[in-house]
């Protein structure tokens, strides 16, 4: 799976940016300040997020059980951009095809 695109929000996180793309063999973008549509799957993941964590709450008193079990079901639920399979089963036929 190649990864053509990436956009990224402007925090300092991102200070390595050259060297992902460059991993990657893909294009970085930056988004605009406050425009939630140029972040679409990063958006759609933060809604999945805040059904198991309120907004506003602190993350870091989430326990380790509360946050596996929110990755492992939002893992695990089917997804229509990878032909209705969840994120979980498609990294697993790709890692079963690769040589």
């Amino acid at each position: 799976m190649n990864v053509k695109t990436i956009t990224f929000d402007n925090g300092k996180e991102f200070a390595y940016h050259e060297d992902i793309s460059k991993k990657l063999r893909s294009e970085i973008y930056f988004a605009h300040p406050y425009t939630s549509y140029e972040r679409g799957l990063n958006e759609y993941t933060n809604r999945l997020l805040r059904q198991y964590f309120p907004k506003g709450m602190d993350l870091r008193k989430a326990t380790e059980r509360e946050l596996k079990f929110a990755l492992n079901e939002i893992n695990s639920r089917p997804r229509k951009s990878l032909n209705w399979k969840s994120p979980s089963d498609y990294l697993h036929e790709l890692k079963c095809a690769a040589p």
